[in-house]
């Protein structure tokens, strides 16, 4: 049984938390809101992002991030992405040398394009920081369903700790030593959920839907591949996994924003309806701004960004789109010519 302490009360951490105590091991929560912390320790519910997930009375929330992180053997930081530098910045204080800490969200930092491990590892140097990632919806894991997921981690021991500590039964974890392929095909993906709640939004059907998930598998391979992660990794969990079932449930705030966009709303419009953190829009511009630096084309995650920030019609966008110049699927395969 391990001592863990969830960094975050949102729907990811609040299911983790039900995950995690269901395997026996004792899980204290930490929410900066005294609003969410009172909620917990008095209905043992995340009533607003996570209502219906019953935590037991033996899972505690506090404000304390000392209290919190003190005599943890694994902290879990699940505050939404950009959010994840400002509280690594406070929990440095209190880290242990070799604190595990393993990272949930999902996002790439606009200012640096830095993955959010690297962000941990820059604000807490002393901390032993892995990565949690896959096609996993609050939702569902919240109920119980069975999921599968990937820990990744630069040692295999760690990989291979935090695998133990959250499989079970319904819940499968794989390992995985590639890090960076892993967070950019997690936070890339959410761009293009957007994209594909766009199409459902402008009334587009299935044939829009599996074009914007191959292609955008495409996008996120080629600029992942380019900037150091393994190619495997982005037809895995965490790459094209994560990619579908983003883009095709309903449970996707990605997905439900951009289905907003689609009938005409702006993003802050799409957003406030959401209700909560839609990681792609933060991270449209992040994508845009790597492609830019590593020479790689991204058509679609381009139009994204005109349709998000430059006000450009959906859409237009997407006949922009299919009229690019023609091309082959795939570029390194040869004709045979007779």
């Amino acid at each position: 049984m391990a001592d863990i302490g969830m960094i975050g009360a949102g729907s990811w951490g609040t299911a983790l938390t039900y995950r995690l105590s269901g395997n026996g091991h004792r899980v204290e929560i930490w929410s900066i809101a005294q609003d969410e912390v009172d909620m917990i320790n008095r209905y043992h519910e995340q009533k607003e992002k996570l209502p219906g997930t019953i935590l037991p009375e033996s899972v505690t929330a506090s404000t304390d991030l000392r209290t919190v992180m003190m005599g943890k053997d694994m902290l879990v930081l699940a505050v939404p992405s950009p959010f994840t530098r400002s509280t690594a910045h406070k929990m440095a204080e209190y880290c242990k040398y070799g604190q595990l800490i393993v990272s949930v969200a999902k996002g790439i930092e606009e200012s640096t394009l830095m993955t959010l491990s690297e962000i941990i590892s820059q604000e807490i140097p002393q901390a032993n920081v892995a990565v949690l990632s896959g096609p996993t919806h609050a939702e569902e894991v919240g109920k119980g369903m069975p999921t599968t997921i990937v820990a990744g981690a630069s040692d295999e021991k760690t990989a291979k700790y935090v695998q133990d500590v959250f499989m079970n039964e319904v819940f499968r974890v794989y390992t995985s030593p590639d890090m960076l392929g892993m967070q950019i095909g997690a936070a890339l993906k959410n761009v293009c959920a957007l994209g594909a709640g766009i199409a459902d939004g402008l009334g587009y059907g299935d044939n829009a839907k599996a074009a914007l998930i191959t292609r955008g598998i495409s996008e996120i391979s080629r600029l992942g591949i380019a900037m150091g992660g393994k190619s495997e990794t982005f037809f895995g969990l965490t790459g094209i996994g994560d990619l579908i079932v983003t883009c095709a449930s309903m449970h996707s705030r990605n997905r439900r924003a951009g289905i907003l966009i689609g009938q005409g709303k702006s993003y802050e419009e799409a957003m406030r309806e959401v209700n909560q953190v839609v990681e792609g829009v933060y991270s449209a511009k992040t994508a845009r701004a790597l492609g830019v630096k590593y020479g790689i084309e991204l058509p679609i995650i381009e139009e994204v960004c005109r349709i998000l920030f430059e006000g450009k019609n959906a859409a237009e966008a997407v006949r922009d789109l299919m009229l690019r110049d023609r091309k082959l699927e795939i570029g390194h395969l040869d004709w045979k010519n007779e």
